[in-house]
């Protein structure tokens, strides 16, 4: 998957991620499958229909090693004939269809499996589909309608990179055995609580952002995470990352954090993000001397005074995002001056 990215904006801004991975964003139509724009659902319906009454691969040799079938208007997986490719099948991508059911029959033949795309379809449950694709590195089931995380993941352990955007998950499980975790996507979920985590030893990124969590805790054991994202929750603290010391980017923006503190231990941060909060002071970040982005807009910062003692001699520092303060509405025209004189080595401020 293509690094995530975040896009910071006005108050308005929210949390933006590029879902596409690697070479996904190439789009291999099968053929003779009609490609049209309707959005009617009758027409969705029936050419889904369509597709399972033929052999939708008839053309693709038993050796293909990447099977591409996006927006294809799949409902059912039986007319693909997915095992036939069981020998060299290594990635599969199926985003943007209608599959709501995985056969086990046919997936416990894919075992050399290590990429499966499954974003944005019907799938609530996957049973005991994926417990055999041990060679499974990178799953996405973004998009579906997922209430947990699937107990087969439990076998997978040489999974590196798991996304579960935008389903229904209400609590983090079955995640255990994954100890060759690299990244781990739970964003646009119904979490409430970070636990079940300490396994993930090997854990580099960890994104939590839109869920209903509200406080930062259970992340200790943590050592190697560079990447924490926590936009759009109800966290109200800034605390919990004492044992986080190799993190490099956080994201706390679209909370309820009234004050910039607990980073004490933090000092490798690049990317620090707390825009859309009430922060009311710029503070306790003159230790953070690599710091090269700072995020604050939107936040209820009085004055700009805390500018020279607190982030003038960080010379990482390039961007700095203060609009929607008090000290930008109040002081429209000597604003921008101020913040450049007081940071002379910045390169861009605010979105302009």
């Amino acid at each position: 998957m293509a690094e995530s990215q975040i896009v910071p904006s006005n108050a308005d801004s929210t949390e933006q991620k590029v879902l596409e991975i690697g070479e996904r964003t190439r789009i291999v139509q099968a053929p003779d499958i009609p490609n049209d724009n309707s959005s009617d659902e009758e027409d969705d319906k029936e050419e889904a229909y369509e597709v399972e009454e033929g052999d939708f691969l008839a053309d693709w040799p038993d050796e293909t090693e990447e099977l591409d079938l996006v927006h294809a208007r799949i409902g059912s997986l039986d007319e693909l004939r997915l095992a036939r490719f069981a020998n060299h099948l290594t990635r599969l991508c199926l985003r943007q269809n209608h599959v709501s059911q995985l056969d086990p029959e046919v997936f416990h033949l894919l075992t050399k499996l290590e990429e499966l795309d499954l974003y944005d379809n019907m799938i609530k449950d996957t049973g005991t589909a994926l417990e055999r694709l041990q060679n499974l590195s990178v799953l996405d089931m973004s998009f579906n309608l997922l209430r947990t995380v699937p107990d087969s993941l439990k076998h997978l352990k040489s999974l590196t990179t798991v996304y579960f955007i935008q389903n229904r998950i209400s609590t983090i499980t079955n995640l255990d055995n994954l100890i060759s975790l690299r990244s781990l996507e739970l964003g646009g979920n119904r979490i409430r609580k970070i636990e079940n985590l300490d396994s993930l030893v090997n854990l580099e990124e960890l994104w939590l952002g839109k869920n209903k969590i509200t406080k930062l805790e259970n992340l200790s054991h943590l050592k190697r995470l560079k990447i924490l994202s926590l936009q759009s929750n109800r966290i109200t603290v800034v605390e919990g990352l004492e044992e986080l010391t190799e993190l490099e980017e956080l994201y706390l923006s679209h909370n309820g954090v009234k004050r910039l503190e607990g980073l004490d231990h933090n000092v490798h941060l690049r990317t620090l993000d707390v825009c859309n909060n009430f922060v009311s002071a710029i503070e306790n970040l003159s230790h953070l001397t690599e710091l090269e982005e700072l995020w604050m807009n939107g936040n209820q910062i009085p004055d700009l005074s805390a500018l020279d003692s607190q982030l003038s001699h960080i010379s990482t520092l390039q961007t700095i995002y203060l609009e929607a303060n008090p000290c930008q509405k109040n002081d429209m025209t000597g604003y921008r001056r101020k913040v450049m004189l007081a940071l002379k080595q910045l390169k861009q401020i605010d979105a302009t």
